[in-house]
């Protein structure tokens, strides 16, 4: 089930290019931005990122760091740094047409961007803090169901 309160999305970056899509619906519609979604129920943002990614693009990746968070009063969105494992870039013809490696700097510059994305490379680019993600998990929890950033 998914829901409309809880979205992530993430930066990979391959060979000094990071990957984006081009959605086909809602308000992004024809434009490029970062892949994400939403989280299900029960789902960890960390697995939530992971799986967007791999079925919107057929890479896989793993959540390295947040680099920034988004709260709407309706919605809050995580923004991850992905470490790239493996894949070839696909569209999956559905969520969206098109899949694109440009450099942070091509992408800020194009107008089919949608400004929440071109603010996140903006940061990206400057190098902003990240809050890595830690290896810690409390004895009450287990590494599948719990997960902390910048600790």
């Amino acid at each position: 089930m998914n829901n409309k309160y809880y979205t992530v999305c993430g930066i990979v970056e391959i060979e000094s290019r990071v990957l984006l899509v081009r959605h086909t619906y809602g308000n992004a519609k024809d434009r490029i931005l970062l892949p994400g979604g939403f989280v299900q129920e029960n789902e960890l943002p960390t697995v939530a990122i992971e799986r967007e990614i791999l079925e919107e693009t057929g890479v896989t990746a793993k959540a390295k760091s947040i680099i920034a968070m988004q709260f709407k009063p309706e919605q809050w969105c995580a923004v991850f740094v992905m470490e790239y494992i493996s894949g070839t870039p696909k569209s999956d013809k559905f969520e969206n047409s098109e899949v694109l490696l440009l450099t942070p700097e091509e992408a800020i510059e194009r107008n089919d961007i949608t400004n929440m994305s071109r603010e996140i490379l903006k940061a990206y680019i400057a190098k902003y803090s990240e809050l890595s993600k830690s290896g810690y998990v409390p004895s009450s929890a287990n590494r599948y169901n719990y997960v902390i950033f910048g600790v």
